[in-house]
């Protein structure tokens, strides 16, 4: 039997992941104009890019959960917030696809 088959991996969350997501969401929805491309390729480049330059948190439990809240606050949410916004701008300057 494989290791894998021995243990429920998917229980293992990287909360850096929901943070950016959310991060992505609120910076996307404050651009009213539409000047950054929202279609999937360039949303999931963002995102991508964003958690390419965090540090990771995974967790694997519910006690895990209560200590991934501690990343909202302080310096880890600044970084957060940077590295979406550098991802916005690299993407919309650089799309994976045709401008139209």
């Amino acid at each position: 039997m494989a290791f894998r088959d021995n243990y429920d991996f998917e229980l293992l969350v990287n909360e850096a992941e929901r943070i950016i997501i959310e991060e992505l969401e609120k910076q996307l929805s404050e651009d009213t104009e539409n000047k950054i491309c929202k279609c999937q390729d360039c949303v999931l480049d963002m995102a991508a890019l964003a958690l390419n330059n965090v540090k990771s948190s995974y967790r694997s439990s519910f006690t895990g959960v209560i200590y991934a809240q501690q990343l909202y606050d302080g310096k880890y949410k600044e970084e957060v917030t940077k590295s979406v916004k550098r991802a916005i701008e690299k993407v919309k300057k650089n799309p994976s696809h045709e401008v139209e």
